[in-house]
Parts: C-alpha cells; sequence; structure tokens
C-alpha cells in the first residue's frame, strides 16, 4: 500500500535525524527511514560533539531549532572551551557525550516530534513520474510517495571495513552496507559518485589502563553549554558529570612496530581506493609522511558514565589486529590493556556536490536534498547543520515555498554549504574557523543574536523560544544602552576583557547592581560577558561589515542559468570549465570558486551588463563566436 507524504528522509544519522525534525517543526508530514531504529543518533566515531569551529557550528542549529546542541547538553560528561589563549572570535565549545544517553536522547526527541513517523527500512530506489522523483522504494518492496525527499545514508554507500588485508562489507562495525542506493543515484538518476575514506581508533577497557602518571584534562569551570534554549527536552536531562579525559604519547617502539607491519596496511598496499583525510591522518601515516615526529599524542576519552570502554583519540589505524594490539601495549599506561574494539578504516561512496545547489537540492531533481557525508564531508556536526538546511528546504519544497539559503556572512553553516558547492571535493571536508573570512562576526557567543530571528522568520522556533529570546535580546539592548551610558569609550571595559577567560572578570569598572545585574545568575554573567566580547570586536566588526557591503553588491549581479560561458572571449579554459561546472547564481558566489580571478569576474560584468542592455546582440555574437 503506497502512502504519501510530504518529506520523506532516508537516514539514520545525525543529519537525517536534525533534517527530519526541521521538516517535521515546519508542518511537513515527514518519514524517517532509518535501516536500524536502535541504532538512530549513534556516535559511530568519537563519543564528542562540538570542537574548533564545530562548535559554533553546534550553536547555530540549536539558534536555528535544532536538536543537536541540547542533546548533547542533555548528555555531557564534560565540557571544555577549547582555543582560550587565542582571541574570542575563535573560542569554540566541545562536550565528551555520554554516547548512549546521547543516542537514547536523540530518538527520543524525535519519537515525540509532532509530524513525524519513523519506520526502520532501507530506501533502495526511487519511484518516477513522468521524468521526476515522485517517491522512494524500499528493500521490503514497500513504496513510499513524497514531495520532497531527504538522503543522508552516512558512510552506508557501498562501505567497506578494512582491518589490515582483511575486509567487509558494511556501513560501520555491526552494520550492513547500503549497495542498491548508489546503484540508483548513478544508474537511475545519473549522479556522479566518488569514494571515500575515513577511520576510527581502538576502544579499550579501564579496568586494563594505568592511570597513574597520565596526564588528566578536566572539564571547564564555566558557565557554558551548547543550547540557548537547554530546558525543553524530553529525555529526562542528566547532571553534567566531569568524567576526565586522560593524556598519554606513543613511542618510539610505536613507531617502530608500524614501519615494521607497513606491508600489511591496506592504505601502503593499494586496497584502499578511497582518499583520505589530510587533515586527520591514519596512525601509519603520521609515522611514514612524519618520520621527524618521533611521538604522538593520544587523548584517552571516555564513552559514557556506565561503560568502561575509552576511545583513543588521535590512534586510527587500518592495520591488522594483531598489530593493533601491540602498538597499543607500547604506549604508557596501555602496557596491560585489553582492546574491546579494533580500529578500522571505512571507505564508501559520495556524491560530488558541485551538482547541488546552495538549498542543497539536486540542481536535475528540484525535489531531491542530499546531507552528510554523503556531500563529501566528515563529522557528526557538518552532517547535523547539512540535515538542518535539507530538512528546511524539502519542507519548503513541498509547501511550494522558495529555497532558503544561508550566506557566508551569516553564519558557518553558509560557509560549509557554499564552499561544497563552489569548490571541488579532494577529501572528507571539515570546517575550520580559518575557512570563514567573516569569523569575527560569526562568532560561537552570538550564534542566537545571528540566527534566532531567522528561525522565527522561516517558522523553525515555536512562539515559546520565540518570545524566550525577545525578552532575551530586549534585556540585553537595555544592557548594552546603560554599559553605553556608564563608559562611552570603553576603555576600562576593555582592559577587563583581557581578564575574560570563559567568565567574568573580577575587575569590572561598575558594581552589578548599577546596571541591574545578578551575576549570581547564569544568563546575567552570559550576558555581560556577550557584550565584553561585542565591545572588544567592535572596530573590526565595523571594518569586516564595509566589507560585507562589497561583496553583497557582486551578488546584486545575477548570473542568467542558461548563460554560456564557452563563448566569453578572454576566459582562461580553467575558469571556463568551473563556472560551466558550478554553475554559480551570481558574481559573488563565481568569485569564490577555485581558478577564477578577479579580471575574469571584471569580464563576466561586462558581459552580463551588455547583455541587459541588448540582449539580441549578445545571442548575435554568441552565434558568431560559437
Amino acid at each position: 500500500m503506497r502512502r504519501k507524504f510530504d518529506v520523506i528522509v532516508a537516514g539514520g544519522g545525525h543529519a537525517a535525524a536534525e533534517a527530519a525534525h526541521a521538516s517535521a517543526r515546519l508542518g511537513a508530514d515527514t518519514l524517517l527511514l532509518a535501516m536500524n531504529m536502535d541504532h538512530i543518533g549513534q556516535m559511530s566515531c568519537n563519543p564528542a560533539i562540538g570542537g574548533i569551529a564545530k562548535g559554533q557550528l553546534v550553536r547555530e542549529i540549536d539558534a536555528l531549532g535544532g536538536i543537536m546542541g541540547k542533546v548533547a547538553d542533555a548528555s555531557s560528561i564534560q565540557f571544555r572551551m577549547l582555543n582560550m589563549t587565542k582571541g574570542p572570535a575563535v573560542w569554540s565549545p566541545r562536550a565528551q557525550c555520554d554516547k548512549l544517553c546521547y543516542q537514547r536522547a536523540l530518538k527520543f526527541e524525535l519519537e515525540k516530534t509532532p509530524n513525524l513517523s519513523i519506520q526502520q527500512g532501507e530506501a533502495v530506489s526511487f519511484l518516477m513520474e513522468s521524468g521526476k522523483i515522485s517517491g522512494v522504494r524500499t528493500a521490503h518492496g514497500e513504496e513510499f510517495g513524497a514531495v520532497s525527499i531527504v538522503l543522508a545514508p552516512g558512510t552506508f554507500m557501498r562501505g567497506v571495513l578494512h582491518y589490515g588485508l582483511i575486509n567487509f562489507s558494511g556501513g560501520r562495525a555491526g552494520d550492513p552496507p547500503s549497495a542498491l542506493l548508489p546503484e540508483a543515484l548513478s544508474a537511475q538518476l545519473g549522479f556522479r559518485l566518488g569514494r571515500l575514506k575515513t577511520g576510527t581508533p581502538p576502544r579499550i577497557l579501564a579496568k586494563t589502563i594505568d592511570f597513574a602518571g597520565l596526564s588528566v584534562q578536566d572539564s571547564d569551570q564555566c558557565d557554558e553549554g551548547f543550547s540557548f534554549f537547554p530546558d525543553d527536552l524530553a529525555y529526562p536531562r542528566a547532571i553534567r558529570k566531569n568524567m576526565p579525559c586522560h593524556i598519554t604519547r606513543t613511542t618510539k617502539e610505536t613507531a617502530e612496530i608500524v614501519r615494521r607491519n607497513i606491508s600489511r596496511s591496506p592504505l601502503y598496499q593499494g586496497v584502499i581506493s578511497g582518499v583520505g583525510t589530510r587533515y586527520c591522518p591514519s596512525f601509519e601515516d603520521k609515522v611514514m609522511r612524519f618520520p621527524h615526529h618521533e611521538t604522538h599524542l593520544i587523548y584517552l576519552e571516555p564513552e559514557g558514565e556506565f561503560t568502561e570502554e575509552y576511545y583513543l583519540n588521535g590512534i586510527s589505524t587500518s592495520l591488522p589486529t594483531d598489530t593493533q594490539i601491540e602498538m597499543i601495549r607500547s604506549v604508557p599506561g596501555l602496557h596491560r590493556a585489553e582492546i574491546s574494539r579494533f580500529a578500522y578504516a571505512i571507505e564508501y561512496d559520495f556524491v560530488f556536490p558541485d551538482q547541488l545547489d546552495r538549498a542543497l537540492s539536486s540542481k536535475k531533481f528540484p525535489n531531491l536534498f542530499l546531507a552528510g557525508q554523503i556531500n563529501g564531508t566528515s563529522g557528526y556536526e557538518e552532517a547535523a547543520g547539512q540535515g538542518l538546511v535539507a530538512g528546511l528546504n524539502a519542507a519548503r519544497h513541498a509547501a511550494s515555498l522558495q529555497n532558503y539559503e544561508f550566506s557566508r556572512e551569516s553564519s558557518y553553516i553558509g560557509v560549509m554549504i557554499d564552499d561544497l558547492a563552489s569548490k571541488d571535493i579532494i577529501e572528507p571536508y571539515r570546517l575550520f574557523t580559518s575557512r570563514a573570512e567573516h569569523r569575527l562576526s560569526i562568532r560561537q557567543d552570538n550564534a542566537n543574536l545571528r540566527l534566532c530571528p531567522v528561525a522565527a522568520k522561516l517558522g523553525l522556533l515555536p512562539h515559546e523560544k520565540v518570545k524566550a529570546f525577545s525578552d532575551y535580546l530586549n534585556r540585553l539592548e537595555a544592557l548594552r544602552s546603560k554599559i553605553d551610558a556608564k563608559d562611552p569609550k570603553f576603555k576600562n571595559l576593555k582592559s577587563a576583557m583581557v581578564e575574560l577567560r570563559g567568565i567574568l572578570p573580577d575587575n569590572l569598572p561598575f558594581e552589578e547592581d548599577e546596571l541591574g545585574l545578578d551575576l549570581k545568575s547564569k544568563q546575567d554573567r552570559i550576558m555581560l560577558a556577550q557584550i565584553l566580547i561585542s565591545i572588544h570586536y567592535e572596530a573590526y566588526i565595523e571594518r569586516d561589515l564595509k566589507t560585507i557591503e562589497k561583496m553583497k553588491k557582486l551578488d546584486e549581479w545575477t548570473i542568467p542559468p542558461d548563460f554560456d560561458y564557452s563563448c566569453i572571449v578572454g576566459l582562461k579554459n580553467e575558469a571556463r570549465s568551473k563556472l560551466s561546472k558550478f554553475s554559480p547564481k551570481t558574481l559573488a558566489q563565481a568569485s569564490r570558486i577555485d581558478g577564477v580571478t578577479p579580471s575574469e569576474i571584471c569580464l563576466l560584468q561586462i558581459h552580463i551588463r551588455k547583455r541587459r542592455l541588448d540582449p539580441e546582440a549578445i545571442d548575435r555574437q554568441s552565434q558568431t563566436l560559437c
């Protein structure tokens, strides 16, 4: 029996969760099809949320009404603010999570979401009507119709797990791969697919670790969490724990074990064809490519409150299991370690994202949206951000509304999607603060100020959250007005800013009651910190806004969809090829494509102006040249 939905989301990871949640809360009748109901929202790799640039992304997801931030807060067993030795623009929150608590909380939240149905099933092909996608068919033979479809299969498409020269088919350890979906994407829909590779380290049991002598890394003492709206989670909220991480280092012996067994590595024997991550290499890559580094850090991270397993961050490998045991036992503190889960590398299919627009919809099939690692990205946070955008636009498409695109100057979400739509994917994509040219303006501390109004306008935030934000904003603006009147040149506040490191300084140049503050209140402390940071960057942000205004002028120069680059004299072959491939909508987008120079942007500008003034003359010129 065929049932029709507004939106179908195929997948069960972080991208699928945010897509289904966003679509449903916009009122779309949504179906989430997950291969395994018990693994929805599972942390397949590191049990942590946030990190450099990733923490900013989680705050943005939360400001847009998403669930990752509040689920991470509910399951946090350690919280830290990274990059504290640098300026506030690159401070990044990170939480070590209880992985079982996180998975259960996320699944429960989805189950309680109105307008959302969840069913265990695997999408294997597409239903077509008059050359358009009209639904999906599952491995059980069920057919579901839909106005919009979101695909978020993670690493499951033709996934292969490598343990040395032994390999198995799988989407991750313990789960089968998706073999038929990539075939449908390439053969049925004509998508170009590529192959990527990532990996995971071993897990070991706590009772076999000698913690004596290992460095301890505790939680930061701060007010921070991810969510601006922390108290509306359906799952019982846990009290934040402090389960410390520990730090050790590999030894020369560890490196020698790797060199001795490198002939058994699938990476070095040509068994793996997928391209791996340059910024997060496997341990054998660290040893072979950087021999001048004799030792490497390993972070021992607990996987949860009620498990003995520890995640060994920093020693991801695809070497054979016997070699892994030998490697681990050569590390201080791990001489008696027992591995509970072996490390492995996984390679999988992805879709080259130049086939998508900045709403994450297919250029060929506008009602098909892709999110997560299928787009060549890595990381829970990048996946969740894409999922939210895909779910938002899938629901808008189903309601016959125009797609919404996030700009680079508005968010890290916008930076990520613009990068995917304008740059070649040669390795799994990961966000960094260095990718965001406007990072002074799009900080983690002001994600709510930037994006809650957007979420309210789009309908992503319910009335009570819109009111909570509005009340906060009114208090914040009133406080800023009082501070402006008190210290108009901010000299004293700027000196106080030097002491601000996640907590408020002790040398504020005013009494709290003068400003109507209660610094025993967490919200008041966060408000004051937010103002101090904005004052710290005020002059820089004013200069940044001028750059943004210049770029907006280029955005006003729209490029017609049928624009023929092949007939423009003066364009280099690389620029001509890249412009045709990525099909930018504006000159601003064209300017961010690798290989397109400023002089070629000027040439495009001249040609667009001529076309506006005399379209027929341009057509005659094109016919002559082509």
